[in-house]
């Protein structure tokens, strides 16, 4: 018998490697830039590419995967991210670098959307926020290993060198979804709703995806122009990616503290809120300001509290029936804003000539988080979505 926690560690390396892919531009940033004569405009285009085919795929991933079965889709995903790797590591041409990056982020995209429905299966009503927050974790700690290890690896032995370091990693997830996953052995109560949603409650899951969207851009930001602005102020490729992962590192502690803080308080949008406030203020500083070991830490610790109760929102306006389409709903949004996001960092990069111009666009994508938030409270409560809402208005209690 398959223990689900093995289960989820499969799922966790499959997930962190497509993170791992995802990282590998703007983890050696300016090795791409020499090699591909590409501007920090350009490396920002590449990066968003990646989660391009999302904004097509997210809404019709789920009845990909229950068509076909969700470990051969997410099988197929692995084989399009390894793909498209080795199509970036075939040459230096632009358009098979755009090529790549696009077949690998379809691949991905399969993962991202299947992946977080086969973690509920396994663990629904037994302990699933704790998988969930480990499951999450899996993004960070792929990409923090892409920034520890990937720049040290292409200054040493180059940018082929960085593609096998990618390619290995997506070919042993695919040796352990393939001999290890499989699926439990009671299938999950339920099916699809075919109705499909009403509008209120699509109008308050575009409000959460957005919401997911710019946390999202704003930690994009850091990992993915942080290494380039350590380098223009003269740190090397390595010591520069090292020390960005570090909040990272940090980020897979403060992700399920998020959590747990805003579980045992109850307020929820609390947390989100001074978490997000509390990130633009220290992107701010650290885009004005060297990489003080105290700011670096004080980021790493913030970022990652938001996570948790921003990805509760959506469970707060859908049942069990309208859950695989509302999802589809919500990361069609994050998908579409994660493609605009780093291209624009680039471009405002490109403009002002400093990496740290991407930044503080990260911060205002985060300042914009509180507001969407009473946007989407004042939807849900409008349409009365949430099923304790007039208990809630009559005990005054924050909505989490």
């Amino acid at each position: 018998m398959h223990c689900r926690w093995t289960i989820l560690a499969v799922l966790f390396v499959a997930r962190a490697a497509m993170a791992f892919q995802f990282q590998s531009v703007g983890a050696v940033a300016p090795l791409v830039s020499d090699s591909l004569g590409a501007s920090l405009a350009d490396i920002g285009i590449l990066i968003g590419l990646y989660l391009a085919p999302g904004v097509a795929l997210a809404l019709p991933g789920a009845t990909i995967g229950q068509r076909h079965g969700d470990k051969v889709t997410v099988l197929a995903g692995l084989l399009m991210m390894l793909a498209g790797e080795l199509l970036m590591m075939a040459s230096t041409s632009w358009s098979l670098q755009i090529g790549g990056r696009l077949i690998g982020g379809t691949g991905g995209v399969l993962l991202n959307v299947l992946m977080t429905k086969m973690v509920a299966d396994w663990f629904a009503g037994r302990e699933i926020a704790t998988a969930m927050a480990i499951y999450i974790n899996s993004w960070p700690a792929g990409i923090a290993i892409a920034l520890m290890l990937l720049p040290a690896i292409g200054t040493t032995f180059g940018m082929t060198a960085v593609g096998i370091a990618v390619s290995v990693l997506i070919i042993v997830s695919l040796g352990l979804m393939s001999f290890v996953y499989r699926a439990p052995d009671v299938p999950p109560a339920g099916g699809g709703d075919r109705r499909g949603i009403s509008a209120r409650t699509t109008y308050a899951l575009i409000a959460a995806g957005l919401i997911w969207c710019l946390y999202n851009v704003g930690f994009a930001m850091v990992f993915s122009f942080g290494p380039s602005m350590l380098v223009e102020r003269g740190w090397s490729n390595s010591a520069a990616g090292s020390t960005i992962s570090v909040v990272l590192w940090l980020a897979t502690l403060s992700v399920p503290l998020g959590g747990l803080l805003a579980n045992r308080s109850k307020r929820g949008g609390a947390v989100l809120v001074a978490g997000c406030v509390g990130f633009a203020f220290l992107m701010l500083l650290l885009s004005r300001s060297g990489p003080m070991p105290a700011l670096i830490i004080a980021m790493g610790i913030v970022c990652g509290l938001p996570a948790g109760a921003i990805m509760s929102l959506p469970t707060r306006v859908l049942n069990q029936k309208t859950r695989s389409i509302g999802m589809g709903v919500f990361y069609t949004v994050y998908y579409a804003g994660m493609l605009a996001g780093p291209a624009i960092g680039g471009k405002l990069a490109t403009w002002a000539g400093t990496a740290a111009a991407a930044l503080d666009f990260g911060a205002a994508a985060l300042l914009l988080c509180p507001l969407l938030l009473w946007s989407f409270h004042r939807i849900s409560r409008q349409a009365s979505l949430l099923p304790s809402v007039r208990g809630e208005r009559s005990a005054r209690t924050p909505s989490s």
